[in-house]
């Protein structure tokens, strides 16, 4: 994860936040799909979308800004892309 940020891997002073995100994604995924643990192939995954809370970290619930005569809109939710990914594991809850 933190090569994919651009974070040294000697710098700490990220470790907190970062393990919280990875925890934050991992009981999203849980929750979707039902299962009790991730499986092997959805880690990636919980790596992706550990990195999506990363990046709205300030700007949450923000669907667009303008500045400068830039404007930048922001997807709400999980991507769709990950979001098929996380489904394809989905189970029925017990």
């Amino acid at each position: 994860m933190k090569i994919k940020l651009g974070i040294s891997l000697g710098d700490t002073s990220q470790d907190d936040l970062l393990i919280l995100y990875l925890e934050d994604a991992k009981n999203e995924i849980l929750e979707l799909t039902h299962l009790e643990e991730i499986p092997d192939k959805l880690l990636s995954t919980q790596v992706e979308l550990a990195i999506i809370y990363y990046n709205k970290r300030g700007i949450e619930g923000q669907t667009s800004h303008g500045e400068g005569g830039i404007s930048r809109s922001f997807e709400e939710g999980i991507p769709k892309n990950i979001m098929k990914k996380i489904l394809a594991y989905r189970r029925l809850p017990r």
